[in-house]
């Protein structure tokens, strides 16, 4: 019989002495001790499976905001490969926990890319994979996580857009333009389900709520003034990062994209960031193309699964 249940911190030891032997992204003791502390892991959002005897044999990890009252995602999914059942206790933890969350959320499974022709890589997805279908996160959107370093170079800025600071509506009514027609399965739901403005809307709040500054982005606008799109310089708890760029639907296919990443770019560089991470969905490859354009290199390959 296995049970299941949120820690509490008399458990702390058991949860940070697991390890993950798996080809998969984990998080390790360092990680998850660093992130307690600022309040983006919880006791009352780490989850654990035991058996009769009490003996740990899986753990989930929720993540969320610092100041969130719930979390927002599960960050990492682990049972003992010799547990009877490891795909049944993991969709039952991730259940467990999901009947005590009040709002969506969504797992990323990580891994190298390629995974599907590495055969251990293949099995430690899949098993995670099957478990969050059958706990119902069903939704699947397969992303490429990118980053940037300095010894890559900074794209050079060209002239052909300028870039300018704006208010909320402005950016507001730039968001719902660069809706229509997008390659991005987020952007494609929200347009489904909420209709433009209000998708627009939520997607900008999402940033606006970020840890990147406001005064970052920009709208940029062809040498005549005609708004051609939006860059949102924007951060993680971990990283600066590319948040959201887009070109309007009627100036596409004349190379402002790679303009507006570099703008992006140029300012997390003068900045002095070490790093700049991005990420798009595969099935985008333009936008992609784009971020090889620009001397972004693949790290990890997120399946993001979510109801």
């Amino acid at each position: 019989m296995i049970a299941y249940r949120p820690t509490t911190p008399a458990d702390l030891e058991r949860v940070t002495a697991w390890t993950v032997r798996e080809p998969v992204g984990w998080i390790d003791a360092e990680r998850y001790l660093t992130d307690l502390a600022e309040g983006m892991y919880r006791p009352e959002w780490t989850w654990i499976a035991e058996d009769a005897g009490g003996r740990m044999v899986g753990r989930a990890l929720w993540w969320g905001p610092a100041a969130a009252p719930h979390p927002v995602a599960l960050d990492c999914l682990d049972v003992d490969p010799a547990a009877p059942g490891r795909t049944a206790i993991a969709a039952r933890l991730i259940g467990a926990a999901l009947a005590s969350l009040p709002g969506p959320v969504q797992y990323a499974i990580k891994a190298a890319g390629g995974w599907r022709e590495e055969p251990a890589t293949a099995a430690a997805v899949g098993w995670r994979r099957a478990a969050a279908h059958a706990a119902g996160l069903k939704r699947e959107v397969e992303r490429l996580q990118f980053a940037w370093t300095p010894e890559v170079g900074v794209p050079a800025a060209t002239g052909a857009l300028r870039f300018t600071e704006a208010g909320d509506e402005e950016f507001l009514a730039v968001f719902e333009r660069i809706a229509e027609g997008s390659l991005d399965a987020q952007t494609r739901a929200l347009l489904a389900a909420k209709g433009a403005r209000a998708g627009a809307r939520e997607e900008m709040d999402f940033y606006l709520n970020a840890p990147g500054e406001r005064h970052w982005w920009r709208l940029a606008r062809t040498p005549d003034g005609q708004v051609a799109g939006l860059a949102i310089p924007s951060a993680t708890p971990y990283h600066v990062n590319v948040g959201y760029l887009g070109v309007v639907p009627e100036l596409r296919g004349r190379g402002y994209v790679d303009e507006i990443l570099g703008e992006i770019t140029r300012l997390h560089a003068g900045n002095g960031a070490p790093r700049i991470t991005a990420t798009t969905d595969l099935g985008n490859t333009p936008m992609a193309a784009a971020f090889r354009r620009a001397g972004y290199q693949v790290t990890e390959i997120r399946l993001n699964l979510s109801t």
